[in-house]
């Protein structure tokens, strides 16, 4: 069996993640051995269920062998030489017709209850709306203007860069960086994440769960929660935490090749202190970033519904508005220094994965940015393919035009590059 010491030199050599393993490793309720009880009441049914059906299935188990090892040591050839001749028993025909039948029956009422409360999510307190990217989460708190993004941490994602060029496949790892993969986020190496969910205990949560891409899929097993995240639709399911505590995820669709490093981290706190949270938030201590009407699922704008008036006030109303609306302010210009102190920090969030902290890339899936065509060739390109994405590099039309202008500069004026500082106006106009 492989060691942890093995697994962390295998999955930084070939990219391949040990999330899936550290999400069951690190919830707060699971043993090793079982599914996790959980802290809500849901889970806990979840978990009742598991049981109920694991240990029918011993049951079953046990007396089916048991009657064929009976069979086999009883009915041997060196003790009844003659076979019996028989064909059919009614009695057992309808005994094993009826059992099964029973047996589904007493699986099938509970499993039933507990979906049915799994999906009403009806008078939640709280609904929160998680969109996921390759490879990242956006989590809106909504009606509360608070909204940011979730990706693998940088202390994760600085181990793992490790063996980017494939070097743990040929075990040339050095025992310093062994002991940085075991040691990597205090023991939380890539179930860590830079900005956790913030979550009250004790309320009732809907969670609204789509797409920006592909099909994702937010777990979090200590919830019981599991929902598909699929561009263009959207899924509901809720949960109400019993107990505060840190609780770790993982996305559980296979979402392409970065998809191991996307993890979930839910902070379930007192209310006092998410409210807390949340003031923090609205006082820009974590800049919220509420999606544009270009970055709604589906593509679409939400289409604002008219209020109810008389043709002749509508019309008048239309014509006061066009006649009165002044032209969208300009975007405000930012220095040089704003946008590369900006721009480093957005590139470590959603570039460095991929394009490593020294902009050398990992060739061929991931070129170089340092000396690249694109960073030191013109904007306009430049900022297409942020906002468009390109092959394996997913589209970014998620972050603002302030973010993006930011980044493109960071990486125009970065590792030697030459190119030219980009202002926001510059990224909204190739929105439209």
């Amino acid at each position: 069996m492989m060691t942890r010491r093995r697994l962390a030199r295998f999955a930084a050599g070939s990219g391949v993640p040990l999330a899936s393993h550290d999400a069951w490793a690190y919830t707060a309720t699971s043993n090793g051995w079982n599914m996790p009880t959980g802290v809500t009441q849901i889970a806990h049914s979840v978990h009742s269920l598991h049981m109920w059906v694991f240990l029918t299935c011993v049951a079953i188990g046990v007396v089916v062998f048991g009657v064929m090892l009976y069979s086999i040591i009883n009915h041997r050839r060196s003790k009844h030489p003659n076979p019996a001749n028989f064909h059919e028993n009614v009695k057992v025909e309808i005994a094993w017709t009826i059992a099964p039948f029973v047996i589904l029956i007493c699986l099938a009422v509970p499993a039933a209850g507990t979906l049915i409360k799994m999906e009403d999510t009806r008078n939640s307190d709280l609904t929160v709306k998680v969109t996921g990217y390759q490879w990242k989460w956006q989590y809106e708190y909504v009606g509360q203007g608070v909204s940011f993004f979730s990706t693998l941490s940088h202390a994760s994602n600085a181990a793992r860069q490790l063996g980017a060029h494939g070097e743990g496949l040929s075990g040339s790892f050095s025992s310093a960086d062994l002991k940085q993969l075991e040691q990597a986020d205090g023991g939380h190496y890539l179930v860590n994440v830079d900005n956790p969910l913030y979550l009250p205990v004790g309320k009732k949560i809907r969670f609204l769960i789509t797409s920006n891409d592909v099909i994702h899929a937010w777990w979090v097993p200590d919830f019981a929660v599991k929902k598909d995240a699929i561009p263009g639709y959207i899924n509901e399911v809720w949960t109400k935490i019993d107990e505060p505590g840190v609780y770790r995820g993982v996305c559980a669709e296979l979402c392409g090749r970065d998809h191991g490093f996307m993890p979930i981290v839910v902070h379930a706190v007192p209310e006092d202190e998410f409210e807390a949270f949340l003031k923090r938030q609205k006082d820009g201590d974590l800049e919220a970033q509420v999606p544009s009407a270009e970055t709604v699922v589906g593509g679409a704008a939400p289409k604002a519904e008219p209020a109810v008036a008389t043709t002749e006030v509508a019309a008048a109303d239309t014509a006061d508005s066009a006649a009165a609306a002044p032209p969208p302010p300009a975007k405000k210009a930012l220095s040089e220094a704003d946008l590369l102190a900006k721009g480093k920090t957005v590139y470590e969030a959603n570039c460095q994965a991929c394009h490593q902290a020294n902009g050398q890339g990992m060739p061929p899936n991931f070129p170089a940015l340092a000396g690249s065509t694109v960073a030191n060739g013109p904007p306009e390109a430049h900022i297409e393919q942020i906002l468009k994405g390109k092959k394996l590099m997913p589209p970014f039309a998620q972050l603002s035009d302030e973010e993006i202008a930011a980044v493109a500069t960071f990486e125009r004026t970065s590792w030697g590059n030459k190119g030219s500082v980009i202002q926001p106006d510059q990224v909204s106009a190739l929105r439209q």
